[in-house]
């Protein structure tokens, strides 16, 4: 297991649901420290500074640390949990997903149950089960004994999902690429960057909340005050059965993607050209996608003061919004490689001439 696998591995397997995100931001300080000034916004948000050959234009990085989860929402007199989603959750890829319950006594395995088909009528059985109708099963056979293991209301729930590399050793199977490899990208181009001359001053920020509402984007972007942003997020391949072209045509293994359109926000026009006329030169394989049903931290950033040159890089994730999902090495290899390289070529002229 080499470095990126090791920093991918242990940020998709950290918990961090949105407003509990103390866990992962721990991990991310712990390797963003020894390179560059950090900050913290007042919700959370980390931001990591670091200086280049000029003051301005200042460069932002944004990926979200928090990935979808759950709360405990009430504890039954039967010792069952119902629970409220924290993000966006499929119903139908939650029943016998495992669980874990972070209290302030530590960690409680769960299970995540429903009322047995078999005591179903024949068209119920049809039907998807909605999450008002399911529950969180510990092993208790009461109240009191959750309360013994220190389950509380409000305590955060976290998929259970271990990095898995695939048979072809190029594919990784985890939880939270949604957005980790955003924050793993941000950690490896400010570590290559530490090392290397870049013309501007840049700022990576690991936002919280971003899975309720894109909160952490709107604060960190107060604290930076960028000029130009790149938003690393993970995107929805559509190679998958089921999907028409139409739908999506990004591909996993065949490159990061470059968003040309998501629900709130069109990229900045001359920004999106610098990164895709940057991905031919180098000879990077470059993905176009449009995600027409949400939205990234980019939809707050760019609206920043009088509005800020914004992109997204992502790295295509089979089945995100689940307990698991799959990315490819070489996708994310190149989509830190095409990083890079353009944030060596924002200088002040260049990010000048942005406005159009």
């Amino acid at each position: 297991m080499d470095k990126t696998e090791e920093l991918l591995k242990e940020l998709t397997e950290t918990a961090g649901v949105p407003g509990y995100e103390i866990e992962v931001r721990t991990v991310l300080r712990k390797h963003l420290e020894p390179m560059a000034q950090i900050m913290q916004d007042r919700i959370g948000s980390l931001i990591a500074w670091l200086p280049g050959t000029a003051d301005r234009p200042r460069v932002m990085l944004a990926g979200h640390m928090d990935e979808i989860g759950f709360m405990v929402k009430l504890i039954t007199e039967e010792g069952f949990i119902r629970f409220l989603p924290l993000g966006g959750w499929w119903d139908q890829v939650l029943l016998a997903q495992r669980v874990v319950i972070k209290t302030r006594e530590g960690e409680v395995l769960g299970i995540i149950g429903a009322k047995p088909p078999h005591l179903l009528p024949e068209e119920e059985r049809k039907k998807v089960v909605e999450k008002k109708e399911m529950y969180i099963d510990v092993g208790a056979t009461s109240q009191e004994e959750l309360e013994a293991m220190g389950i509380r209301l409000g305590d955060p729930i976290v998929p259970v999902s271990e990095f898995t590399p695939l048979t072809d050793g190029k594919s990784y199977l985890a939880k939270a690429w949604d957005d980790r490899v955003g924050c793993a990208l941000i950690v490896q181009a400010m570590q290559f960057l530490k090392e290397q001359s870049h013309p501007n001053a840049l700022y990576g920020a690991c936002t919280v909340q971003e899975e309720v509402g894109l909160r952490g984007a709107k604060t960190s972007v107060e604290v930076v005050d960028p000029d130009v942003a790149i938003i690393l997020e993970s995107d929805i391949p559509g190679d998958v059965p089921g999907i028409k072209e139409e739908e999506s045509a990004v591909k996993l293994g065949k490159g990061p993607t470059l968003l040309l359109y998501d629900a709130r926000m069109i990229p900045n026009l001359k920004l999106r050209d610098l990164v895709i006329d940057t991905a031919k030169e180098l000879e990077i394989p470059l993905q176009l996608s449009a995600m027409q049903g949400g939205a990234t931290d980019g939809g707050v950033i760019h609206l920043h003061g009088p509005g800020v040159p914004t992109v997204v890089l992502g790295v295509p994730a089979r089945h995100i919004h689940s307990h698991a999902g799959i990315i490819h090495r070489d996708d994310y290899d190149n989509a830190l490689k095409l990083l890079v390289a353009v944030i060596k070529k924002l200088d002040a002229q260049r990010v000048a001439g942005l406005i159009i």
